[in-house]
């Protein structure tokens, strides 16, 4: 005859949390599954680094999760998400992880020779081409490219991809514990996602040094919420030293010649005081200095 169990009997993962939580508040957080809400650091989890060391200090376990949905939500015409994560799968492949890197559905070809100095080799990259009206396929095809042993992340730009689609990318990748990135259009962002990290990335209000900037809020992540948005340059490191380079140059240069108009309006000035015409020869300024406005100069002839 079958005996149930007594009513005071808890199940193993309750068990568990007992217990840890018997040894002190700080060692629930060590059952699988169970994380602080107030402090993300300690939640175990495999990550890659993003290259970005403002975004890792966002994000748990310092980089994309492994085996989770990053989402990443995009204005219209925005071209953020290779700034985004480029470095990390760079960083991915200067470790030595094999795999493919497959694009589902961009809505641009990649250029090869960019992606190439950006650390990601181009042979690597695989590209699957739909129409606007295979939404459905498109995420089935990042379901599979996900399950596929020689993949080492899959990119899905999903636009118009119905929740349930979203729940399976989310199981297939923390099944096979790949690096996974959905890009979908920033109105998104009021409704309910099963991606345990979103992210919101769009272009800051201002430039800093002549450089523009990318603002990304996060959204959602297991941890407390982000007080701040993080700022990135929008380009490359590379190309950003050159750009601060011409920055300084122009400012430099800038400041040169206000220096000179300066110098020069002084001269003219003392020259007016003495009753010397202005523009006798010798006291002509130099070439590409700003001249003085037609009213402001003294006629030779009335001199």
């Amino acid at each position: 005859m079958f005996t149930p169990p007594p009513l005071t009997a808890a199940p193993p993962s309750l068990q568990a949390v007992s217990e840890c939580a018997a040894d002190g508040p700080d060692a629930a957080w060590q059952v699988p599954g169970v994380w602080r809400g107030d402090g993300m650091a300690q939640a175990p989890q495999r990550t890659q680094p993003s290259g970005h060391a403002p975004l890792d200090a966002q994000l748990p376990g310092g980089g994309w999760p492994l085996g989770a949905m990053s989402e990443v939500l995009l204005p219209p015409h925005a071209f953020h998400e290779w700034r985004l994560v480029l470095p990390g799968l760079a960083r991915a492949v200067a470790q030595g992880s094999p795999g493919r890197v497959v694009l589902v559905a961009p809505p641009h070809a990649p250029f090869g020779p960019v992606l190439a100095a950006g650390g990601l080799p181009a042979d690597r990259v695989y590209r699957v081409v739909a129409g606007p009206h295979q939404e459905a396929q498109a995420a089935w095809a990042a379901e599979q490219a996900l399950r596929c042993r020689d993949v080492l992340a899959v990119l899905a730009w999903l636009p118009q991809t119905a929740p349930e689609s979203l729940r399976r990318l989310q199981l297939a990748a923390a099944q096979q514990g790949r690096l996974l990135w959905v890009f979908r259009p920033e109105h998104r962002r009021q409704q309910a996602s099963p991606a345990p990290l979103r992210l919101w990335a769009r272009a800051a209000g201002e430039a800093q040094a002549d450089v523009e900037m990318v603002q990304v809020h996060v959204l959602k992540r297991r941890g407390p919420p982000a007080l701040a948005p993080v700022l990135l340059p929008a380009c490359d490191a590379r190309l950003l030293a050159v750009l601060q380079a011409q920055a300084r140059r122009r400012q430099s240069a800038q400041e040169a010649a206000q220096h000179q108009w300066q110098q020069r309006q002084e001269r003219l000035h003392a020259l007016r005081a003495l009753g010397v015409p202005t523009e006798l020869p010798g006291a002509v300024p130099p070439r590409g200095v700003e001249s003085l406005h037609a009213l402001d100069r003294t006629s030779s002839a009335r001199a």
